[in-house]
């Protein structure tokens, strides 16, 4: 896996991420590449974790659906960590 491809990927889940939350500017996506596959995390600010997630985990399953195609067509699995931190 090439790391421009990975680039573009987390750019996907960025673009995607930032069109659903109220502050985009929070919006962070790291990957972790391992051999088979990479696993992209990504965090946003405390009050928009319910926005990326949606009702009964909806939004986020579309998300991992893209993802699962995106992952059929470059023969590499992705999946997605959306990590929930707390307030300060």
């Amino acid at each position: 896996m090439t790391q421009n491809t990975m680039n573009e990927v987390e750019e996907l889940v960025r673009e995607i991420a930032r069109a659903l939350v109220d502050e985009p500017a929070a919006v962070e996506v790291e990957s972790v590449g391992r051999e088979e596959s990479t696993v992209i995390k990504l965090r946003v600010a405390p009050t928009d974790v319910g926005k990326v997630i949606g009702k009964q985990g909806r939004t986020a399953r579309s998300v991992r659906t893209i993802l699962g195609a995106v992952s059929m067509k470059l023969h590499h699995r992705y999946t997605l960590d959306i990590i929930e931190e707390d307030e300060p």
